[in-house]
């Protein structure tokens, strides 16, 4: 350890640790731009200056290690005029975009100025250098060369993280700038991080921009559903209606970032939504009451169990659920029903593209919840839709908005074998617009729960808002379905009966359910 005394207080910090990490731990902000603590260390933008003592000069206090009795100040006079300095530089040639910029709200050179400079420019307006705006470089990203603080984050992540190399420097002095080389635009399937490390406004999201202003936006703590990998994102919303993920680190899991593919799931939660519940009579598909739907579905499966034996029943689960869902879902099937017909189907998108950083081929956030509470996919799924092809099943419960990789067509060929289908789930889709009961749920963000990982890993989402429409959350419907099959569940939500899960399943015992945050925890099946 090393002991070091910043603005008067001493700590101790394990050797290593640089000046501006020593202050993070006290408090202590130091402002810097070109650092970010998953990019190796640039020292270029020269904002975090500090005043070592016995040192001639001030130090960058990202790159200058700690030694034993350092003593640093870092709010002298010296070095105030210093950073005051280093932000005028940088906004010379800054462009006045801030009233139309994405930044806004959530730019380093807005929060600094406030901060550290609050000085007069000596430039004016009409002297400022010019450079490319709203530049499509590829990816999810627009380029605006113009505000650009060279910082060189963006040019690091592509060297460090993804290996592809497409920006770098070009020109020299007050020219200079960022670009892609000729006819190589961004190729890679991270490129939405370059918004999120950039500290200005000169990298911005093609999705994103000018859909709404960051301060009107809140954030709750979530899981990405777009694939296994289970990356901790923050999802940002206004109202009921979500707006974007952005990453949220985790070190064993998703580091600082996510994929481009993952940043787009958030609008599963806005459009195609199934927001009031329905029935189909005639052909024809009619708004229903939660009061009289809820028993009408729980006596057509409960009927259909003791008349034409459980054997007639089917449950088809989704790995798009909870683990709370699941386990509720499994119950429901063999203590409820007691048919022997419950099996998971996969989500398959696309060619189930995978790469070796962070995007897995299975694009479900929790087939291995699934596994490990006791439902089967595979071969189980396969006989299962044997038998529905073959006209035995006579009542079928389906979680989720699909059946496997089936298009359209063949999901109303298939159900159309079965005389009563019932549909829990969030968007439209082959299901929705043949089944006979159509139950909506909460999406991902109006819901909270755990998901495991393909590593076993246990993570925490939370709910941002209340359902829309009409849409309950699942619990509350699965709750009310096996009650009114003579159940007599209390579970009161996701909590409750997560403790149900860590008490009964062997994956699960000794975890709780308050203690699984960003960090998550390791099932142990």
């Amino acid at each position: 350890m090393a002991n070091v005394n910043i603005n008067g207080v001493v700590v101790d910090v394990p050797e290593g640790t640089t000046i501006l990490n020593a202050a993070k731990r006290m408090g202590v902000e130091i402002p810097h731009y070109c650092y970010h603590p998953k990019l190796s260390i640039a020292g270029n933008c020269r904002m975090c200056l500090v005043e070592v003592e016995k040192y001639p000069k001030l130090q960058t206090a990202c790159s200058t290690v700690v030694s034993d009795g350092m003593v640093v100040r870092t709010d002298t006079e010296k070095v105030r005029k210093a950073v005051t300095g280093v932000l005028e530089l940088m906004l010379i040639h800054h462009p006045i975009d801030c009233p139309i910029c994405d930044q806004a709200g959530e730019c380093g050179l807005q929060n600094y100025y406030m901060k550290y400079g609050l000085h007069k420019s000596r430039f004016a307006l009409e002297d400022k250098v010019h450079k490319r705006k709203v530049q499509d470089i590829g990816g999810q990203i627009v380029l605006d060369a113009e505000r650009c603080i060279l910082c060189s984050r963006c040019v690091r992540f592509l060297e460090e993280v993804t290996g592809t190399q497409e920006l770098h420097f070009f020109d020299r002095g007050d020219h200079s700038e960022i670009s892609i080389f000729p006819g190589r635009p961004l190729s890679n399937h991270y490129t939405g991080n370059l918004a999120d490390i950039c500290p200005v406004g000169a990298l911005t999201s093609k999705d994103f921009r000018f859909k709404c202003r960051v301060w009107f936006l809140s954030a709750v703590s979530s899981i990405c559903t777009g694939c296994a990998n289970g990356c901790n994102v923050e999802a940002h919303f206004k109202g009921d209606i979500l707006y974007r993920f952005k990453p949220r680190v985790n070190d064993a899991v998703n580091q600082a970032w996510m994929c481009d593919f993952g940043r787009l799931e958030y609008k599963k939660a806005n459009e195609a939504r199934i927001l009031v519940p329905s029935v189909r009579e005639g052909g024809v598909q009619k708004l229903a009451a939660w009061g009289s739907l809820l028993p009408q579905v729980a006596f057509r499966l409960k009927e259909t169990a003791e008349d034409a034996g459980p054997g007639a029943v089917a449950v088809i689960a989704s790995p798009q659920s909870s683990n709370e869902e699941l386990y509720l879902v499994r119950r429901i099937a063999k203590e409820l029903l007691g048919t022997p017909n419950l099996a998971f189907t996969h989500r398959v998108e696309g060619d189930g593209f995978e790469d070796d950083f962070l995007i897995k081929g299975d694009k479900n956030p929790n087939t291995m919840g699934a596994r490990l509470l006791g439902i089967p996919d595979g071969t189980a799924f396969d006989v299962l839709i044997e038998k529905i092809a073959a006209g035995k099943i006579r009542a079928l419960l389906v979680f989720g908005n699909g059946i496997g990789a089936f298009s359209e067509a063949e999901t109303a060929l298939l159900l159309s074998k079965v005389p009563f289908v019932a549909q829990v789930g969030t968007n439209e889709g082959p299901v929705s617009k043949v089944a006979a009961a159509v139950l909506p749920t909460a999406s991902f963000v109006e819901r909270g729960g755990t998901f495991t990982n393909h590593a076993g890993r246990v993570q925490r989402f939370k709910a941002g808002f209340l359902p829309r429409g009409k849409a309950k959350n699942t619990i509350e419907i699965l709750v009310g379905l096996a009650n009114r099959m003579g159940a007599g569940w209390t579970f009161a939500g996701d909590g409750s009966v997560f403790r149900a899960i860590a008490k009964d399943e062997a994956s699960f015992a000794g975890m709780t359910y308050e203690s699984i945050g960003s960090s998550g925890e390791e099932a142990k099946g």
